[in-house]
């Protein structure tokens, strides 16, 4: 890859902290992207603080999709950057009003980046830090203000007593005009006495009166600036200086305080774009999406909570008020219809309804949940056809693949997965008809652990040929020969859109012990043969097959379950 002029200077700039007060007062605002990237690049935290704290447009992005082999932020960094965005708020070099790190996490342990659970409480942390920062500002602000108004009072008190002796002062002429009118003051007083004898008691009332009057005003003015410093105190709890645009990971340890972050105001806003819960209960969950802002939430996954059918159909209602929310995946949340339960179908009837309530929902994930048989009163609720559907270890049977197959899904699906579900021949007609439907628009399709052997997969691949925008195809854990192998490879490799095939181990690279059809998990904890003259012969004749067709360089072909590229299944 070759460097820009600006990217290699940038990166020399950040490098180099000692000189950053020199170049960041003159650096003109065009720039500020381009130090960025380097700062983060070159893992310069120091650099980052100093550029984020006075950034000088309105937007910040860090994050999103990134580039096959690019590295997600440094955890220092991005540390450094939340440290800024607080102490930009009372920077007025800081013009930040939107910061999206919507897509920064990174769940690749082997580099040392920051991962979903963390950032989010990193997040929320900043968010709870900024307010107690703004609060005290606050504060100090108020003290300072009405020390400046006591001050004045005290102040015009004491002019107010200068212009009276001053007055007292020129009514005489010099010292002896004093004497000579304390003398006269005093000859009228006892005039006074002698005519009015109540005198004194008039001027105790009067004097009261004028006591009573000044405390009256002195209340009134209290009360005034109290009412005032509550209003202005509401007030700044409804100022929002910057909006944070995020995905939240949330579980039971990290629940509380993404909970306070959510409900309580300040100068920072959080918006959540996708929400991903794990191991918690639906009051938690329903609580949680009741603090969302409304317009932002796109997705919603739920991970390893208890929550049943009685769960799933209180918080699915709950989803409707998101009118962006497209995506909604499910996994092992102890729905399990194989066991009969107390007022089951009334809860699928409400999971039913809850569904067809999401009016943009097009990509649907449900693992694990055991639905055999289910499947139509789920789907058939949806006011628009799903573009995803992902069906792993459900217990679909062929009445659930013969509804899917000739539902309003199936020409519109761009990714299926059906991991998981043993599929025999009296499903097989259903599948072929299904990938006969999705032929223009399936882009992956994951048949993972089925139970395919050589003569169901012989049956499937003429379909297999004609999908034409196929990316990405898996079928691991299949019981296939090194023959059925082969087979499946001549004909994906005449799919030009094919990037990736995750093959099988065929039977022959294992140990002897094998029953004839085994199932997935037996082909998973099954070792292999030590001997590599199996694996070679395999690989060589998978690439003589590439090397025929010309797709040596750009169709990927592995066994590897853990290590193969999830970049290759990504769209265009």
């Amino acid at each position: 890859m070759v460097l820009s002029l600006v990217t290699l200077c940038a990166r020399e700039l950040v490098s180099d902290h000692c000189s950053s007060q020199c170049w960041l007062s003159c650096v003109p605002r065009e720039l500020y992207r381009a130090l960025l990237d380097a700062a983060f690049s070159r893992c310069c935290p120091l650099a980052v603080g100093e550029l984020v704290q006075r950034w000088p447009e309105r937007t910040l992005t860090v994050g999103g999709s990134r580039k096959a082999g690019e590295c997600p932020p440094n955890r220092l960094c991005v540390q450094a950057l939340l440290l800024a965005v607080v102490r930009g708020l009372t920077d007025k070099r800081c013009c930040l009003q939107m910061l999206d790190l919507s897509g920064l996490q990174c769940e690749d342990r082997r580099v040392d980046s920051m991962g979903g659970w963390s950032l989010s409480v990193a997040l929320c942390s900043m968010v709870l830090q900024a307010r107690s920062a703004a609060s005290r500002a606050h504060r100090r602000d108020g003290e300072r203000e009405r020390k400046r108004g006591l001050e004045a009072e005290s102040d015009q008190g004491t002019i107010k007593r200068d212009r009276g002796n001053v007055g007292c002062g020129n009514s005489g002429e010099g010292s002896q005009g004093g004497h000579r009118v304390e003398e006269v003051e005093k000859r009228k007083s006892r005039t006074n006495e002698r005519m009015f004898p109540g005198n004194e008691s008039v001027k105790g009332d009067r004097r009261g009166m004028e006591i009573q009057r000044r405390k009256t005003l002195s209340e009134a003015k209290s009360n005034s600036s109290s009412n005032n410093s509550s209003l202005c105190y509401h007030d700044w709890e409804e100022v929002v200086v910057v909006h944070v645009r995020a995905d939240l990971f949330v579980n039971s340890r990290s629940w509380e305080r993404v909970r306070d972050s959510l409900s309580q105001p300040g100068p920072l806003r959080l918006h959540c774009r996708y929400l991903c819960v794990e191991e918690l209960s639906a009051p938690s969950i329903a609580s949680l999406l009741g603090l969302l802002p409304q317009q932002d939430l796109l997705g919603v996954d739920i991970r390893y909570s208890s929550l049943g059918a009685s769960g799933l159909a209180m918080l699915l209602p709950l989803l409707a008020p998101f009118p962006q929310l497209h995506s909604l995946r499910l996994h092992y949340c102890n729905l399990d219809l194989e066991r009969t339960q107390p007022d089951q179908q009334g809860a699928l009837q409400d999971m039913s309804k809850g569904l067809g309530s999401l009016k943009r929902l097009n990509r649907l994930c449900l693992t694990a949940l055991r639905l055999p048989g289910h499947l139509h009163l789920l789907l058939s609720s949806l006011s628009q056809p799903l573009e995803v559907l992902e069906l792993p270890y459900l217990c679909l049977t062929s009445t659930d693949m013969a509804y899917l197959s000739c539902s309003q899904h199936a020409p519109f699906l761009r990714e299926l997965d059906l991991s998981e579900n043993w599929l025999d021949e009296s499903s097989l007609p259903s599948l072929r008809h299904l990938l006969a439907q999705a032929e223009s628009s399936l882009r992956q399709l994951s048949l993972c652990g089925c139970g395919l052997s050589d003569t169901l997969l012989g049956a499937l691949l003429p379909y297999l040929s004609c999908c034409r925008a196929l990316r990405s195809l898996r079928l691991a854990l299949n019981p296939l020969s090194r023959t059925g192998l082969l087979s499946l490879a001549r004909t994906v490799a005449g799919i030009p859109s094919l990037h990736l095939l995750l093959y099988p181990n065929p039977l022959e690279e294992y140990e002897p012990g094998l029953p004839a059809l085994p199932s997935s998990a037996q082909l998973l904890d099954w070792p292999l043969l030590e001997e590599s003259e199996g694996r070679d012969l395999t690989l060589r004749l998978l690439d003589e097959i590439l090397n025929l067709r010309g797709r040596s360089q750009d169709l990927l072909v592995t066994s590897d379950l853990l290590n193969y590229s999830p970049d290759l299944t990504v769209d265009d």
